[in-house]
Order: structure tokens, then sequence, then C-alpha cells
């Protein structure tokens, strides 16, 4: 094993020191309580469902998303979730169950329609990407937010503990920030997250698939965890210019004007941004893309040029992936894009070039 997890480490580490001109990245590994069998995945295809993303969101998850996925060819649905919605006055401990039943009832869609359910925070206890609520605690530095992060796995472990590997897994959390701030977080502690939140997850799903996303905003592979035998996610937002134009949320995000190839990046620039994630995967550490896609302010034309390079990339390395979104404004249902030719589609919106492209994909 420890052969095997050295080799995953060097290998990986290769690639994305090629890929970040030469940065060496840390590899302080420890090793597995026990060996852990390799891990293979379906190449899942799908699109993530937003109807917990956020402290806002009411969970009410709608049918038709699913039996239009897998009517349409697709088999995933990552669902980004919000912890807060189903806590009681801020008591990390003290749990709403009806809310907790509309997650129920997305499991059993998924279940019925043969669509994969991919479970995410989003925002877990002591972090998330998301702006809107500033954590009390720190999920990478502070105990009690560790605490309570395993806590809330934990509960949806037993929750889940009967649907099967195949039809759910885990996403631990959204898209860690990086180590490029020690005083937030670092290889070390999210290494130390992951590990503690794993071991106490398959104490009571043994098999369950669980998914780490790659930090620095799922860009990074993480090699130092190679050995846990669980699946590597990346997001595929690069260049963030093109992908994120005039969001809201972004600083700066009305310039440079988006353009495919263009602005320092062509398809050639994106095989070396994911030659890390392919060498992972060649080493044996399963890997997924958990999110992706481009803002609805960007050209449809260009968008749909970027995508169809992306999607070549996966399909070719055998990736799956997950759309950020299904229905909204990077989807291909209501995305609210002045610049394409909707069809009608049982009284939604549909962009239908974009879901050819990723039927082929």
């Amino acid at each position: 094993m420890s052969n095997r997890r050295d080799f995953l480490k060097m290998t990986a580490a290769a690639g994305a020191c090629a890929a970040l001109g030469g940065v060496q990245l840390p590899l302080n590994a420890a090793p597995a309580e026990k060996p852990v069998p390799p891990l293979s995945i379906p190449r899942w295809r799908g699109f993530n469902l937003l109807d917990m993303f956020t402290m806002r969101s009411r969970a009410d998850f709608v049918e038709d998303d699913f039996r239009w996925m897998r009517d349409w060819g697709f088999d995933f649905a990552r669902l980004p979730m919000c912890y807060r919605l189903w806590i009681v006055d801020g008591d990390d401990y003290k749990i709403n169950e009806g809310v907790l039943e509309k997650l129920d009832r997305a499991v059993d869609l998924g279940q019925k329609y043969g669509i994969h359910i991919n479970l995410n925070f989003h925002r877990g206890p002591g972090y998330s990407v998301n702006a809107e609520f500033t954590e009390p605690h720190n999920l990478w530095k502070d105990q009690s937010a560790l605490d309570a992060f395993v806590f809330h796995w934990t509960m949806l472990a037993r929750r889940y503990k009967g649907v099967s590997k195949d039809k759910l897994s885990i996403n631990l959390i959204n898209e860690p920030k990086g180590d490029d701030n020690p005083a937030h977080m670092t290889r070390a502690d999210h290494e130390r997250v992951v590990r503690t939140t794993v071991k106490a997850i398959r104490e009571i799903s043994p098999d369950r698939i669980i998914f780490i996303d790659g930090i620095r905003w799922g860009r990074l592979t993480c090699p130092e965890l190679a050995d846990l035998g669980c699946v590597q996610s990346c997001h595929a937002y690069d260049p963030h210019s093109l992908t994120h134009y005039k969001a809201s949320w972004v600083s700066n995000s009305d310039r440079p004007e988006p353009a495919w190839p263009g602005n320092g990046y062509d398809r050639a620039k994106l095989d070396a941004m994911y030659a890390p994630w392919i060498a992972l995967k060649k080493s044996g550490v399963p890997v997924h893309f958990g999110e992706g896609g481009a803002y609805n302010k960007t050209p449809h034309a260009i968008v749909l040029a970027w995508l169809e390079d992306v999607m070549d990339i996966l399909k070719a390395n055998d990736f799956g992936y997950a759309l950020w979104n299904f229905r909204g404004s990077f989807g291909i249902l209501d995305s609210g894009r002045s610049d394409v030719a909707y069809e009608d589609f049982h009284g939604h919106k549909l962009d239908r070039q974009m879901l050819r492209l990723l039927q082929k994909s």
C-alpha cells in the first residue's frame, strides 16, 4: 500500500507542479488506518440541482428535473446543500426534521428515475465560499466546527445507510479556498478535516463513495489523500474571466471581454491545466468534475465553443461531470440569456444547442 501511495503522490504532484509553473506542492500525507481497496466509478454525467443551495432556498425539489435528466440520457445529480437550512435557532445540533424530509424526497426521486444522488455541503459548519453568512468558527482550525461538521455528515450517513452506494454518494465540502493563506487553511488542516470526516462516515457506511473537492476552489489535486480510496473532484471554471463574465458576486468581472480562444487561454492551456487531474486518474484515483459552466452574460457562441473543448477533454479521459446548473443562469433551462433561440419545453426555455453538446459528451 505504501508503494502505491508514494507513486500516486509523486505522479499527481509532478503534474500539478508542471501546470502551476514549477510550484512544488507540500506532501504531508499520513498513512491510512488500514488498506482501502481500489475504487472505480461510472462516468456519471448530469447537473447540479440548487434547491438547497443557500439559506434562502426552499428545498422543494422538482420531480420533472429528475425525469427530464433521465429522458435526456443523464444519470447524476449533485445537490449543493446549506446545513443551516435544517438547524433550528442557529444551534448546530438541533435539527429541523421537516427540511430533511424534503432531502429524503430528492433521494427517493433519484432512485425512481435512475439518477445517482451526490450530497454536497456547499455550506458546512465552519466553511462556505458563499458570502451570504459568516460562519462563527473556522472548519479548518477550530475543533468545535469540525465536531459539528462530523456530526452532520454522520447524521446523514446514518439516515441514508440503507441506500446503495451506487445510488448515493457524499461530497464533503464545496471548493476549499486553498493553502495560500495559512491563517485560514493549510494543506495539513484540509487533510486532517478530510481524514477525520471520512473515517467517521466509514464507521457507519464502510462502502459509501466519498468525493473530495480539490483545493483552491476545486482547481488543485490532493495527492496527499490518494490513499483514502475517495473520488477527487475538479471544477471547470477556467478561464474565470469567460465563465464568470459580469457575475455580480465576482469583483472586476466586467473585463476583459470574453473570447475563445483568447485572453491568454486556448485548448492547449486547458489541456495543461487538467494534466494533473489526468495523471491522478491514471495513477488509480477516480476523478469527477463536480461543477463547471459559464454565466449567462458571456456570449452564447463563446460559451459553446469553450464548453465543447472542455467536454472533449472530459470525454477523452473518461471524466464524468455535473454542469452548474440545470435550471438557472449557467444551465440548459431558463438560463436568461439574451442571445439564445430558446425552444419552449413544457413552459420552460430550453437551450437545445447546449443540451445537444452535453448529450454527445
